[in-house]
């Protein structure tokens, strides 16, 4: 049984990061472990078309070391493609190219292990015993998980999940037919006007009619303005966690409806010219509804059809939709891994939620020098940047500060330009 110092469960951009920024740390050996063949990043959901929503400069590594070989820039070079990328792109980037970036940047990683489905975790005097599919064991002093979210299917739509039913994260996947069919979407974040772009996108496979719906009050843009933006910065985070619990729900729900859920200006734009160039200049057969202020609270199967029931939000009506395809743009969510049962009694967990401390670890019931490290798990305690790319490289950097016991990466966040403490 190999041990290690630090044992990362999933490799998403977060544990990628962690991966690149303990590389170069001598006195840490490290094994990131993944049940997958090869690094993806939610393929399901790799249109052609989308875009980051975030600046390329928050990779890897660079906020936290720009000098790093696993920087994007340093790929942008290393594949030759630099000063094409530059005028072709400016500071935006594809999904699909930052993709290319993460596999790039794996493939320099010998810490990394695929194919590798983690399955318990058991605390032992030796620290933890991680257990793989197959019998394969490993140990280590420090757990950092990052196995990233699962897709969140409303309750009543579960059990017709299929052909009709679907989640956007498996829709490149399933690749379900909608030309001349009645396609409703559901969610009008930005995977939401992702799909809906694409379906848009191809006039030989337009569906007969389109329903996308709105929970709020419209079709929301994402603000992108400065002073939104610190609230992805390291200092924000430090004021938000010192917050009672109960403030911090309350900021996290205003974040997300001020605007945290919504959709670039640019992919908002892009759809509102198709909707009327498919209207006033093709001329397009396809009918097309945008409802806000719609929450869809039922559905079920009627023979080839499924109805899904849509409730006004402020009158409280229900209207009965009939379509053949519904694609449900419902988000994520993150329970606790299954693999943690072993030790769940020893963790610090309230209603189903890790109580994450401001290093990102969890209290532990055991031996003081092991610790579990989460990524993606701590939107309560930490806020809406953490589930996002924002700040992946500051918190990885954290991590391995708190793994070492010193300074390796400068993680104090500088200054902004709010006065968060």
């Amino acid at each position: 049984m190999s041990g290690f110092d630090l044992i990362g469960i999933g490799i998403g951009p977060a544990n990628l990061s962690l991966a690149a920024l303990s590389e170069p740390i001598t006195e840490v050996r490290s094994q990131f472990l993944d049940s997958k063949p090869e690094f993806r990043w939610h393929p399901g959901l790799m249109l052609p078309d989308s875009q980051l929503t975030v600046t390329y400069f928050r990779d890897l590594v660079t906020l936290v070391d720009p000098r790093s070989k696993f920087s994007f820039l340093n790929f942008l070079v290393e594949s030759g493609r630099a000063f094409r990328f530059l005028e072709a792109n400016g500071l935006s980037c594809s999904r699909r190219e930052f993709e290319q970036y993460y596999q790039w940047a794996a493939a320099q990683l010998p810490s990394l292990r695929w194919g590798k489905r983690v399955e318990s975790v058991f605390l032992t005097d030796d620290g933890f015993r991680i257990t793989t599919e197959g019998g394969d064991a490993s140990t280590a002093r420090n757990l950092v998980l990052g196995t990233g979210a699962e897709p969140r299917l409303p309750n009543f739509a579960k059990a017709f999940e299929g052909e009709r039913v679907v989640h956007s994260s498996n829709l490149t996947v399933t690749r379900p037919e909608w030309k001349g069919r009645r396609v409703l979407v559901v969610g009008s974040g930005q995977s939401g006007a992702e799909v809906v772009h694409h379906i848009l996108s191809d006039d030989n496979r337009l569906p007969s009619s389109l329903t996308w719906t709105s929970s709020h009050i419209g079709f929301q843009p994402l603000d992108d303005s400065p002073f939104t933006n610190e609230w992805f910065s390291p200092n924000f985070v430090g004021y938000f966690n010192g917050l009672p619990a109960a403030r911090r729900a309350e900021i996290v729900r205003e974040q997300h409806s001020a605007g945290g859920d919504g959709v670039t200006d640019e992919l908002l734009g892009s759809v509102y010219r198709r909707l009327y160039h498919l209207d006033h200049v093709l001329r397009s057969d396809m009918a097309h509804r945008l409802l806000a202020c719609r929450r869809a609270v039922g559905l079920e199967r009627s023979g080839s059809e499924v109805v899904v029931d849509l409730r006004d939000v402020n009158r409280g009506d229900v209207e009965r939709l009939p379509v053949d395809l519904v694609i449900f743009c419902t988000g994520y969510h993150n329970p606790i891994p299954e693999y943690l049962k072993p030790i769940q009694d020893k963790l610090s967990i309230e209603d189903g939620t890790f109580l994450v401390r401001p290093d990102y670890s969890v209290e532990v019931d055991g031996p003081e020098d092991l610790r579990i490290y989460v990524q993606g798990f701590a939107e309560s305690s930490h806020g809406i940047n953490d589930t996002l790319l924002s700040l992946a490289s500051w918190r990885s950097a954290g991590i391995v500060n708190s793994v070492v016991g010193r300074e390796v990466y400068r993680v104090d966040g500088g200054t902004t330009t709010v006065a968060w403490q």
